[in-house]
């Protein structure tokens, strides 16, 4: 049930969440454009600007009712596009990957950014404001990172795993791609207790590289 009381703090969780979505697909699109196919960029994809990301109830009304977890329209990709000498199976394999990495990527430099800014500036060092932006940063780019290298279709990491099969498994991979709605609520709702663990274990590493920075 909706807590009118969290009205604040969830929009406070959403806002930092859409950045992170639209950089996310965003490394999709240039990941894929980069590789020949120009689909996503011919359809105004290829972009940071969050308005043309958004999904209507993943991005803006789940988080804002305070679910924790969210998704962004997913960028179109066409293998077929992609240049002669890129094979579509690793193409695709490639721009999943893209997607994960960016999310890690942010969060390495949230924290940096948060030490930096620790160390040169020390009096920020009380700031709740920036305190909370900075955890809820990293902590949804761990997530999200983590929450996609699933191999669960439809997400990134399915199209990795997908790209290691031998071609003898490509019949069963099939079969169970079938059940990918299944198998995608499934993964929402096992995510919380399948990645609490090593979400924890990586948020302590890059705190520990803030506090390295920051000098604390």
């Amino acid at each position: 049930m909706f807590d009118f009381g969290n009205i604040g703090q969830n929009i406070i969780y959403t806002i930092p969440l859409i950045m992170s979505l639209s950089i996310h697909e965003f490394a999709h699109a240039w990941s894929a454009y980069k590789l020949g196919d120009d689909t996503a960029a011919m359809q105004g994809r290829m972009t940071l600007n969050p308005m043309v990301h958004i999904d209507p109830i993943g991005s803006l009304l789940l988080p804002l009712l305070g679910v924790p977890f969210g998704w962004a329209k997913p960028v179109p990709v066409n293998p077929a596009r992609f240049r002669r000498n890129v094979n579509m199976s690793t193409g695709m394999a490639i721009t999943a990957a893209a997607g994960p990495i960016s999310n890690v990527c942010l969060a390495v430099v949230a924290a940096v950014a948060w030490g930096l800014t620790m160390r040169f500036v020390p009096s920020m060092r009380g700031d709740m404001a920036l305190n909370t932006l900075a955890m809820i940063l990293i902590m949804q780019n761990i997530g999200l990172a983590l929450f996609n290298l699933l191999p669960v279709p439809p997400l990134d990491g399915s199209r990795l795993l997908e790209r290691a099969l031998t071609y003898r498994n490509r019949e069963l991979w099939e079969t169970i791609e079938r059940f990918s709605p299944i198998l995608l609520i499934a993964a929402f709702v096992l995510a919380r207790y399948v990645l609490a663990g090593p979400l924890s274990y990586l948020f302590r590493v890059l705190t520990d590289v803030t506090q390295a920075i920051a000098g604390v």
